[in-house]
């Protein structure tokens, strides 16, 4: 029997597990300290109340035989996939819901794609980057190309038509970066892909958090139905982190190399995913309703005021960020020149605060840090107090 080599090429500790690691060493050392974690992404407040009875329903649909559901329609219940069709409608974008398929995450989709395109493709990612676009492809033994994502080209990486990619990995708004492609933007993308033949997938598990005049989706770009695949997550957008909940559009016209990519991603999908549960999928559909939108913008307006709170303060002491407006994440250059490790511990030790150290991202990132505006709201203001002192003194 014989192991996967191409695991040996991957860091030894997935980069929020190494975070863990290091803060739990130091919490035991220190059982004392309150430390305030503004790292890893995840949601704090509850879910919305008619998210809450949507989900009560779906289960207490599972005990009475009338209403009792099995396996789910591996493309995800029509409800659910016309309700985000429209959602999607909402800021003027046409998406079939028969080109939707919902699942358990944007996390999963975005690294089991890989499983119906050739081990040979090239796959291109910004540099800095979520950690899973690299890793994925590491594993299924693809060779990866950076595009170079820095303060310079305010971390925005654009195409280079002298290098060609067979599958590009977006994030708009980026994680970790904060930063947003424009429509003029995202167009040359949309053309380097059409040119070279090649597929872009489309993060955009934050597109709820853009609040200026940027794109929702990568279907708001003329000639997109030719190249991409979206990707999305009710993570973030209604804080789904422990429900599990995200949906692909795959446009029906996208093929590739012969074959048909949309059917290509259900036969993937039939034969190693059996779907969301009812519960779930009832409670996403809330989330689209008249209702539910009212009710997840409150939320998302909480954690709007954070990023404002943390921008506000490195505004105070004149660092450079992006991120922040159009992103629950705000990604700021470390002072002093210092590393973005040496930053992590010196916040974790001197002020017990918890960030992410900018390096994790890949080689752009080094000299940068992640703070993130999911947490408490007075956490969050008694972080940035911390932080203010510490970098004051």
């Amino acid at each position: 029997m014989k192991i996967n080599q191409d695991f040996d090429k991957l860091v030894p500790n997935y980069l929020f597990a190494e975070i863990a690691k290091r803060v739990n060493e130091y919490q035991a050392s220190f059982p004392e300290k309150d430390i305030i974690r503004l790292g890893i992404g995840d949601v704090t407040l509850p879910l919305a109340p008619v998210v809450v009875e949507a989900m009560k329903k779906g289960a207490d649909d599972l005990a009475c035989k009338e209403t009792f559901k099995g396996y789910p329609d591996y493309e995800g219940y029509a409800f659910v996939r016309e309700a985000i069709s429209d959602y999607y409608k909402s800021f003027g974008v046409s998406v079939s819901a028969d080109e939707i398929l919902i699942s358990d995450g944007a996390k999963s989709d975005c690294g089991n794609i890989g499983d119906i395109f050739g081990k040979d493709n090239i796959v291109l990612v910004t540099d800095p980057v979520y950690p899973v676009y690299v890793d994925s492809n590491i594993m299924a033994g693809r060779k990866i190309i950076y595009a170079d994502s820095n303060k310079e080209n305010g971390f925005k990486a654009m195409p280079d038509e002298s290098v060609h990619a067979d599958i590009i990995y977006l994030c708009s708004p980026n994680n970790p970066t904060g930063a947003a492609y424009t429509a003029d933007e995202l167009k040359k993308w949309v053309e380097y892909a059409n040119s070279n033949d090649a597929v872009i997938l489309y993060d955009s598990a934050y597109e709820a958090f853009i609040s200026e005049d940027l794109p929702r989706s990568i279907f708001a770009i003329e000639g997109a139905r030719t190249c991409a695949i979206e990707f999305c997550s009710l993570s973030k957008t209604a804080g789904f982190t422990g429900t599990r909940c995200g949906y692909t559009v795959i446009p029906k016209e996208l093929e590739r190399d012969g074959h048909n990519i949309y059917k290509l991603w259900y036969r993937r999908q039939a034969t190693k995913f059996n779907g969301v549960s009812w519960p779930v999928q009832c409670a996403a559909a809330a989330v689209f309703s008249e209702e539910g939108q009212k009710q997840i913008k409150v939320n998302l307006e909480y954690y709007k005021g954070n990023a404002r709170i943390i921008s506000a303060a490195l505004d105070e002491l004149g660092i450079s960020y992006t991120g922040g407006k159009n992103s629950p994440y705000i990604w700021l250059e470390c002072p002093d020149g210092m590393g973005s490790w040496e930053f992590f511990d010196l916040l974790l030790t001197k002020a017990n605060v918890v960030g992410t150290p900018g390096a994790g991202f890949g080689k752009n990132g080094e000299g940068f840090f992640r703070l993130t505006s999911f947490g408490d709201r007075d956490k969050t203001i008694e972080a940035v107090e911390r932080i203010k002192k510490l970098l004051k003194a």
